[in-house]
């Protein structure tokens, strides 16, 4: 066996790691294992807070550095305690939020609170995915201003994911950044912030530098961790963004691409 050619593997969870039922396959772990086992480090980066994130991280016997809420959050999953967190900054937030709705109507809304305990708020309207995570429906607007946020999440009952991204960016794209991140999920997010910038902060704890980093993911929200890390990797289900930047494209997540991948930089 050849020497494994990196020293960080950065893993999104959604439609990358996990496969539909979140699980995560007995090929993929064993990979991630031997790839570990051959002196990389692996790192978690997703979009997903870190309440959504711990069950996960739980399950997979993960202990280590995790990044979370796009990178908001970077949280020690072996310490169960966070070591650092970036908050959206409600105000402008709320401008935002009024100038993308003067421009393309009524939205419904849902945001993320900070803390390792921060619940989701669900605002009327709003499109769940049906699952086990947990969330807190709100009909009273001033709820999801009254405590810290690390994200809204917009939807809009005509425009396509894709549709209601660029729009939002064209309107206030000097004031906060915005994402997509999956199905359904279009974010708001404070300005500057990104899954490269969460990862970075993480890889510096590990003494790891970018040029050390392979990175796989499925959607535009993981563009500018690929424009960080040596070698970004798409999943063979993954969004015409990220495919377009990608340094290669595995097969889906339902296929164990990542594993694919990590099995012949293994075998050299």
């Amino acid at each position: 066996m050849s020497a494994f050619p990196y020293r960080l593997v950065a893993t999104d969870l959604d439609g990358t790691l996990l496969r539909s039922d979140e699980s995560v396959s007995a090929r993929t772990r064993d990979a991630l294992a031997a790839a570990t086992a051959a002196g990389a480090a692996h790192i978690v980066v997703t979009g997903r807070a870190v309440p959504w994130t711990r069950h996960i991280l739980d399950d997979l016997g993960y202990e280590g550095i995790a990044v979370c809420g796009q990178g908001a959050q970077v949280y020690h999953a072996g310490e169960h305690r966070l070591l650092t967190s970036l908050t959206l900054d409600r105000q402008l937030a709320g401008l935002a939020l009024s100038k993308i709705e003067a421009e393309v109507g009524p939205l419904a809304l849902a945001a993320s609170r900070d803390g390792l305990e921060g619940e989701v708020l669900m605002g009327p309207g709003y499109q769940v995915h049906e699952g086990p995570l947990p969330y807190v429906p709100y009909e009273d607007p001033s709820e999801l201003w009254s405590a810290p946020l690390t994200k809204l999440y917009i939807q809009h009952p005509v425009l396509t994911d894709d549709e209601l991204t660029r729009a939002a960016r064209a309107t206030v794209g000097g004031l906060v950044d915005i994402v997509m991140a999956g199905p359904g999920i279009v974010e708001i997010l404070p300005l500057g912030l990104s899954k490269a910038t969460g990862l970075s902060l993480a890889a510096r704890r590990l003494g790891v530098k970018a040029a050390e980093t392979i990175a796989f993911g499925d959607m535009p929200n993981d563009i500018p961790m690929f424009g960080w890390a040596a070698h970004g990797v798409a999943m063979g289900n993954a969004h015409a963004e990220l495919r377009a930047v990608a340094d290669e494209v595995t097969t889906s997540n339902e296929e164990d691409g990542i594993a694919i991948v990590l099995e012949r930089l293994l075998a050299g």
